[in-house]
């Protein structure tokens, strides 16, 4: 079906339009956002989803030379081809279907199946198939695509395999398939059969499919636990992991098989016993199978044995018991959060084709390595975290040793140890690079000659974040990419890039001419060509430009290299946007992107250059219904003297004649999100800004900064000055009040609220109300400890709690409770990864030991964020009723006036006034 585009409409003056309605909780799931998008490598053919919060999405396919659409139901998933001739994609299930499938608790087999879609782009013509479980397309390949159909009532991992010539419209199937893979090009294909009691004529196998042949050669025949396979660039090798041990023993022994074209079958390279492995190790199933690029390479994971399960213990008659020892390098915690991670590592080994040699390049003492030009460098980087793991408890992250990696006879050499920061190889491996956080420097290690450079010790700017407030090194801005053959780094500034010349011959060069920081610009470097290793000497780079004054957004283009002296980059478009990181057609110059502000939904637009674009969806039509907002800079000077600002949100229809409630609504800095559009969501806990606005509330949310020690002043000077500063206009209620926060932004209105009577109702979401606690927990999420959060992160008191207990004990806004006078919510969850749930218990039972007003919610097993949508729909419809309650004077509903016994769990919600 072909939708023309929107036109013509008339305007009818605000004087005629009807008041418009606040937004409401029934608004929330027909909400739309974009979901996947793509051009076409020629440029022509835009895909794009749009996706309602709850409910079936709709997939486009727009034609950018007819400017028309064609429209596919449910569509999702979508891939263009490589000749942009086809769309190809998934076809769901109706979600009211799927809905009730769910509560009527149907077998797999008996739930609904979703169908396949390909659209002719020339023609228009649409090709569905029912009962498909997946697809696959050949990464640069044309005309040919499978995909897995469904056995009629079967519940098994395995269908039958459509391989299908889209030019030709005919297809070959192969049938009982479990896995299956293109090569690159998609000259091959391989699939794994597995034996069906049901037909008589399956067998287990590995098939090797030529697809211009139309005809498959048997390469491994027989039962086997097969996993990784992956093919070589040229689709001529290829390799898997195999075990021919019974899936019910105790021990699965796996070989590494090796195909060549024109072998009869997949020959063992590498298997348990191999002399270049350490003793006792095999092959990994869960190591990446791959190979380098110019195919001479073949990389593959080892690891340990693991013993034998032991029969003859029962599990009733075992201690259950988790050992903390202080030598452990990572305490019980993180170690049990990350055991399947640690049961399923694997060190990488390499083998050579050509001399069937195999070296073995990873292993305890260096567990991870990063190749670089696509495996084709004769080096690698290695590196370790081992013997410095301990410290983590303290610092948040450990110190590394890096080496220098030989792939052709594994030999290491030691770069640096004990770095305090990543070390990186550059994209053709001549060059290891690294960032010293102590001196402040980028280092680099030339690979050929074994030099080590100062590479930025005459850039007279700082390469780390000046503006970073926390007790610990500042980080730096970062690489942005690399110009070709590694003849150049380029780095970031706070505003800038510099070129810098890793051999060390020639000086920095400002590539961005100090525009930058001249006109408090912040350039980053936008990689058009994901695939792209370098950038081109003589290329126009894009730039994603923010503008740290007005907040505003856009692009500037700058030359990758220059003559004599740089130019300052050329601006494209700056506007009060955000905007999406564009996406460019491959062999065009097209490009796609969404655009948004406040007021606008990230809708998606097509150009041929930026400042042209054309929009071409059109989502949420509904909004212009709703009293929506506005969204400002406010200004004001904080109470330790400094210049502040932050984002003011008022309602559409505002009215300086009359006053209006107050929400405040922080975490840490904000401002920068001046132009995110925000949709009316029920939200994992934090305050949903649009919503609220809508519904006659000004919010206000303030930028904060800290210093060491006193992060809770900090957020006194901060945002009760901003508060004050508003309550100045005559339009802002003064008298009403209120503040909101998540996380950080939740210790800091337990915090407030013991420091000022300001407010008039305060809600904290996972808040940390004593941080002599909460100091020595865990952070279930990781199982990391929490001391490094207080000494060196977020929290900034920047000492251990022997060094300075009294800054622990003034920050806290446990100790200070009797000074609170404001009613407070607080959420505080019983599987909270991130904030131990008994920091909320411990506020709660202060304050109700106190007398004060107080309530918690507790959403049962749910995380640090809320997850499950239907909490999220609760605790937003709970927010409103607590600040409409205390800032509108509305009627307190049940939960609030007399709470929800526990005998009425689930039966009774709380949500009616009295």
């Amino acid at each position: 079906m072909c939708v023309a585009a929107l036109s013509g409409l008339s305007l009818l003056t605000y004087a005629q339009q009807p008041a418009k309605k606040p937004l409401d909780h029934s608004v929330y799931d027909g909400w739309q956002s974009i979901g996947s998008k793509s051009i076409s490598n020629n440029g022509q053919w835009i895909v794009y989803t749009v996706t309602p919060q709850e409910g079936d999405a709709t997939l486009f396919i727009y034609n950018n030379k007819t400017k028309q659409h064609l429209e596919a139901p449910r569509g999702a998933n979508p891939v263009i081809t490589e000749d942009s001739r086809y769309v190809i994609f998934a076809i769901k299930t109706p979600y009211a279907v799927t809905r009730q499938a769910k509560i009527k608790k149907k077998k797999t087999s008996e739930m609904p199946k979703d169908s396949l879609g390909i659209v002719t782009l020339a023609t228009g013509n649409f090709f569905k198939v029912p009962s498909v479980r997946s697809f696959k397309t050949p990464e640069k390949g044309t005309g040919v695509m499978a995909y897995l159909k469904e056995k009629p009532q079967a519940d098994t991992t395995s269908g039958h395999l459509v391989i299908q010539y889209l030019d030709k419209q005919s297809a070959d199937t192969i049938r009982n398939v479990q896995d299956y893979q293109f090569s690159k090009t998609g000259n091959r294909l391989v699939a794994e059969t597995v034996a069906d009691k049901k037909d008589s004529l399956s067998r287990a196998a590995v098939l090797l499919w030529d697809v211009a042949a139309h005809k498959a050669d048997t390469i491994s025949r027989g039962t086997a636990l097969r996993k990784q396979f992956a093919f070589d660039d040229a689709g001529k090798q290829l390799a898997w992991c195999s075990s021919r041990d019974s899936v019910k023993a105790l021990q699965h022994f796996y070989a590494l098989y090796y195909y060549r074209q024109g072998q009869d079958s997949g020959i063992i390279t590498a298997d348990k016993g191999n002399a270049a492995f350490p003793a006792n190790w095999s092959v990994s199933p869960d190591g990446k199978v791959w190979f380098s690029e110019n195919g001479q390479r073949l990389f593959f994971g080892t690891a340990p044995v693991a013993p034998p399960k032991d029969t003859n213990i029962v599990d009733f008659e075992v201690a259950k018991v988790d050992i903390w020892n202080y030598k452990d390098d990572y305490l019980q915690p993180m170690q049990l959060k990350n055991l399947d991670k640690e049961l399923k590592r694997s060190y990488q080994a390499v083998y050579y084709p050509g001399s069937k040699k195999v070296i073995q390049l990873a292993d305890k003492d260096m567990e991870n390595l990063a190749t670089a030009d696509k495996g084709n460098s004769p080096y690698a980087l290695g590196y370790t975290d081992k013997g410095q793991r301990v410290s983590m408890q303290w610092t948040g992250h450990s110190l590394k040793t890096s080496y220098l990696v030989n792939l052709q006879d594994g030999n290491r050499k030691l770069l640096q140890q004990n770095l305090d920061s990543v070390s990186r190889i550059s994209p053709a491996g001549r060059y290891i690079t690294w960032y010293n956080l102590q001196q402040k420097q980028w280092y680099a290690y030339e690979t050929a000659t074994g030099t080590t450079r100062n590479i930025t010790e005459k850039i007279p700017v700082s390469l780390s974040e000046e503006d970073d407030d926390h007790p610990d090194m500042p980080a730096p801005y970062g690489i942005a990419a690399w110009l070709e053959d590694d003849k150049a780094v380029y780095i970031y500034d706070r505003y800038d890039i510099w070129q810098v010349d890793p051999s060390g011959k020639s000086a920095p060069q400002l590539l961005t001419a100090g525009y930058g920081r001249e006109q408090k610009l912040r350039f980053r470097y936008v990689k058009l060509d994901k695939e792209a290793r370098f950038i081109n000497a003589g290329e126009q780079m894009l730039l994603e430009t923010f503008n740290e004054t007005t907040k505003e957004n856009g692009f500037y283009t700058t030359n990758s290299t220059f003559k004599k002296s740089p130019v300052k980059p050329s601006l494209v478009v700056m506007g009060p946007y955000s905007y999406s990181d564009p996406v460019k057609a491959e062999n065009a110059d097209n490009y796609i992107f969404t655009r948004a502000n406040y007021v606008s939904s990230p809708d998606l637009y097509t150009a041929t250059s930026l400042d042209k674009a054309e929009q071409i969806s059109h989502i949420n039509p509904q909004q212009k219904e709703y009293n929506w907002g506005t969204a400002e800079l406010f200004k004001w000077t904080a109470y330790n003297g400094k210049p502040a600002e932050g984002i003011l949100y008022k309602p559409e229809d505002f009215d300086s004649t009359k006053k209006y409630p107050v929400l405040l609504y922080f975490y840490e800095k904000l401002s920068e999100g001046l132009y995110n559009y925000m949709p009316p969501a029920p939200t994992p806990s934090r305050l949903n800004i649009s919503f609220f606005v809508s519904r006659g509330y000004l919010v206000l949310a303030p930028d904060i900064s800290y210093e060491n020690g006193y992060p809770g002043q900090g957020a006194y000077d901060y945002i009760v000055s901003g508060a004050r500063a508003l309550a100045a206009n005559p339009w802002a209620d003064s008298l009403h009040m209120g503040i909101q926060g998540q996380s950080w932004g939740g210790y800091q209105v337990a915090h407030l609220i013991t420091r000022t009577s300001l407010f008039k109702a305060a809600w904290a979401g996972a808040p940390v109300a004593n941080m002599t606690s909460a100091y020595g927990g865990i952070r279930w999420e990781s199982g990391m400890n929490r001391q490094f959060q207080y000494e060196r992160s977020q929290s900034r008191i920047g000492a251990t709690l022997w060094e300075k207990p009294e800054l622990y004990i003034e920050n806290s806004p446990l100790f200070h409770l009797p000074k609170v006078t404001t009613p407070l919510a607080i959420m505080s969850n019983d599987a909270d990864g991130a904030v131990p749930w008994y920091q909320g218990i411990e506020l709660f039972t202060g304050l109700r030991r106190l007398g004060k007003p107080v309530w918690m919610l507790n959403y049962n097993n749910e995380a640090h964020n809320l997850i499950h949508r239907q909490n999220r729909k609760d605790i937003q419809r709970r927010e409103q009723q607590f600040f409409d309650h205390f800032l509108k004077n509305a009627p307190a509903p049940e939960w609030m006036e007399v709470g929800v016994p526990a005998t009425e769990k689930g039966r009774n919600w709380g949500w009616e006034t009295e």
